[in-house]
């Protein structure tokens, strides 16, 4: 049955049929092409010499050969961690180094961020590009191979392998179990799910305007494919050109960040007013909670075709809420359409409708964090039931109502970004005696990073001081990871036990949002 065939079914039906657009340069690539891409891809891991279940790290702009890799990741029984463009080379070695992959693939724009791994001894750095003396050529690698084809069929599906934090602020790998082999050829069970929820199916044309690198729009553009329609994928985001692609491309779905959303509520009234978006009929969005004044005028503009959903890259379980639903609940997220929800106490005891306590999933699917046994047990309470770690409550009916996206997390325009891995990082400057960071409201971004900082008796409370602290920092972070503004403090708030009060901050800030000095606006 057609409709249950998996992408490489698809692409031998039929190979002609345009799959996925390059937004910006127009280039245009066949099912055939693709699925041959991946399936070569696949034979070159196998002769690196990847076993099912092993691992290789991708870090790669946005551009085709991530999408194949990815493929060729599931075909083959193998993990494929996708990488942030943004980090840092201490922070991609790390990675690397902590889920053991067997080989790098960059391209020369992202080589750079290969410098800590280059000097490590039998780990192969390819490039999608032409050869450099870092890094050997992919494309001429896959056009040598002369092995007689490898058999994969009773090898387990691929998949990817993302990363969130950990408790000490380093990133942690979100471990899924590989598909069985008996799903080998038919489509994913996810991409199924998305088809029922979201109507995605062969007549859908998707604009992915996001990085790849990000769980949600690699995951979602290969349901796409998976389902047999066609992805539009922008290089970059830009706001006016996300609308004329819709007009364009006649764009029936697609999927964003409330951050986005903002950038496009501040085009001229005349731009957004000029393109057709007659063809829209589902826009998604989550990785940050939406303004409830944005998601407001964003139904004003596109009308009632706006799906939210929670989730996570752990995959425990989803809710979801369609525009019809949000207008009568503003702020929620939904009731679960994978697992079972529970509002649970500090006891661990189950919480009625209305009152507030971490967010539970039963039912859902399972996950471990990578060499991180502790990290994992955080996770799952005696029951078996498992948290992202967020605050909330259920109404009457069932819909979920977030109170805080984990106590520590900041969502900044839609990337998750961790206080202890910024705060250590702020620490390694000798003047810094103490540090604690926290999210203070920004009307783009939703939330921006503010660090209150406690100096060694004689520094001075100066400009000067915030940027020389955060420059040190810059070694070892990404841009977007930086604290905005730093607060020079006399006294952090702490328990008699020592226990940072992090909360009294966010409330101290989120009212003084401007208070201290300014390092950079966006």
């Amino acid at each position: 049955m057609t409709g249950m065939q998996d992408f490489f079914g698809r692409a031998a039906s039929a190979p002609e049929r345009v799959v996925l657009v390059m937004a910006q340069t127009g280039a245009r690539f066949t099912a055939g092409a693709l699925a041959r891409s991946a399936l070569a891809m696949a034979q070159w891991l196998h002769a690196q010499g990847l076993q099912p279940g092993e691992r290789f790290a991708v870090v790669l702009e946005n551009r085709i050969e991530i999408l194949a890799l990815a493929l060729a990741a599931r075909h083959a029984g193998l993990y494929a961690a996708v990488l942030s463009t943004h980090l840092t080379p201490s922070e991609v070695a790390h990675i690397v180094r902590d889920c053991d992959a067997r080989l790098v693939v960059a391209s020369h724009q992202t080589l750079p961020q290969l410098a800590e791994l280059q000097a490590t001894p039998f780990l192969p750095c390819w490039t999608v590009d032409a050869a450099t003396p870092h890094a050997a050529s992919l494309q001429a690698a896959i056009s040598c191979l002369q092995e007689p084809p490898e058999d994969f069929t009773d090898r387990p599906l691929g998949r990817d392998l993302l990363y969130s934090s950990g408790t000490t602020g380093r990133p942690k790998g979100v471990l899924k179990p590989l598909w069985p082999a008996q799903l080998r050829g038919q489509a994913d069970p996810e991409a199924l799910g998305t088809a029922r929820l979201m109507g995605v199916g062969e007549d859908t044309i998707y604009l992915s305007p996001a990085p790849l690198y990000h769980a949600a729009p690699l995951r979602y553009t290969l349901r796409v494919l998976e389902l047999g329609g066609q992805a539009l994928i922008m290089e970059c985001f830009d706001a006016e050109m996300a609308l004329a692609l819709i007009e364009r491309y006649r764009v029936t779905h697609s999927q964003w960040v409330p951050t986005m959303f903002s950038r496009m509520l501040k085009l001229p009234e005349a731009v957004r007013r000029r393109y057709d978006l007659s063809s829209h009929r589902v826009a998604i969005h989550a990785a940050a909670p939406c303004p409830v004044g944005v998601k407001h005028a964003m139904l004003d503009w596109w009308g009632d075709i706006l799906m939210e959903y929670y989730a996570g890259s752990e995959g425990c379980g989803t809710t979801m809420i369609n525009s019809a639903e949000w207008r009568q609940r503003p702020g929620s997220v939904g009731r679960p359409t994978t697992g079972q929800l529970h509002i649970v106490d500090d006891d661990g005891q189950e919480l009625p409708a209305g009152e507030i306590g971490q967010v539970y999933f039963s039912g859902g699917g399972q996950f471990s964090y990578l060499n991180d046994e502790e990290k994992t047990r955080q996770a799952i309470n005696e029951r078996g039931w498992i948290t992202y770690g967020d605050i909330g409550h259920v109404d009457d009916e069932g819909y979920l109502f977030l109170s805080d996206r984990r106590a520590d997390l900041i969502l900044s325009g839609g990337v998750n970004l961790y206080p202890q891995e910024i705060e250590n990082a702020l620490l390694r400057h000798p003047d810094v005696c103490e540090v604690a960071v926290v999210g203070v409201p920004h009307p783009d971004f939703g939330e921006q990073p503010l660090a209150a900082v406690v100096l060694r008796h004689g520094t001075p409370a100066s400009l000067h001081t915030a940027r020389a602290i955060a420059a040190q920092a810059s070694e070892v972070l990404a841009r977007m990871k930086l604290p905005r503004r730093v607060v020079f403090v006399d006294a952090l708030p702490r328990l008699e036990t020592g226990k940072l009060l992090r909360r009294k901050l966010k409330e101290r800030f989120r009212d003084e949002p401007h208070a201290g000095f300014t390092l950079r606006d966006s």
